[in-house]
């Protein structure tokens, strides 16, 4: 059973990762930071299907930086919490694929994503979704929510999880914020960021197919929330 649910899990990852890349198609333009490229691997695809040759990158753990950097990408180590260390403008795109939830400043997050964007730049922003089915049957069993870590070094308190008793691969993985889609775009509108597109992806236990199906049907409980962003105002 764990097995499944795990091949489960990751063919939701990689659909939320293809949603990205619909999303994004046709409506934005470089030059691209992507906040946490991790290895770059996702980084390259997204420039790819939008023909950006212009691609930043922060990184916070160091091991990271130098594969990222071999695929092109102009990586920079640092931390978000302490702002992002560009210009005003400077880009037409901003992805954070599975990055707000690992984030403590928040408010400054979305700010400064606000700022370094171009005035009609895109900002995509994708996270596990809080009122998705899973976490509210787990919590209705006395479980904790799959995505919600207690540890900075292990995963428990769900034995429904396949990795409940495991480490964390690196302190980069632990999620201290999760939201509902509804908090995502409210969020963003408090710090002048406008929606142009919301949806959530998967819907477990079922499969990627499946679950398109359902989350047609009901959106709001889906996996995964991919939000598109764009700067209010001037």
């Amino acid at each position: 059973m764990g097995s499944a649910l795990t091949r489960v899990f990751e063919a939701t990852e990689e659909a939320n990762r293809q949603a990205i890349l619909d999303a994004l198609g046709g409506v934005a333009t470089g030059p691209m930071l992507d906040i946490g490229p991790h290895k770059g691997e996702f980084s390259e695809r997204v420039a790819k299907r939008l023909g950006i040759t212009d691609v930043h990158g922060i990184e916070l753990m160091p091991e990271h930086v130098d594969e990222a950097a071999s695929r092109g990408i102009t990586v920079t180590l640092g931390d978000v919490d302490e702002g992002l260390p560009f210009a005003d403008g400077q880009f037409g795109v901003v992805l954070a694929n599975q990055i707000i939830e690992h984030v403590r400043r928040t408010d400054q997050f979305l700010t400064e994503i606000r700022r370094v964007l171009r005035p009609g730049g895109i900002a995509c922003v994708s996270t596990n979704n809080l009122g998705s089915w899973h976490n509210v049957i787990s919590l209705a069993l006395g479980y904790q929510p799959m995505p919600m870590h207690v540890s900075d070094e292990v995963i428990l308190g769900n034995p429904k999880n396949p990795a409940d008793g495991t480490a964390h691969e690196d302190a980069g993985r632990t999620h201290l914020r999760l939201f509902t889609a509804k908090a995502l775009v409210d969020l963003a509108a408090h710090h002048g960021l406008r929606t142009v597109e919301m949806k959530t992806v998967g819907y477990y236990p079922l499969p990627p197919r499946l679950a398109a199906r359902a989350v047609k049907m009901d959106r709001r409980h889906g996996a995964f929330t991919v939000a598109l962003f764009t700067p209010d105002g001037p």
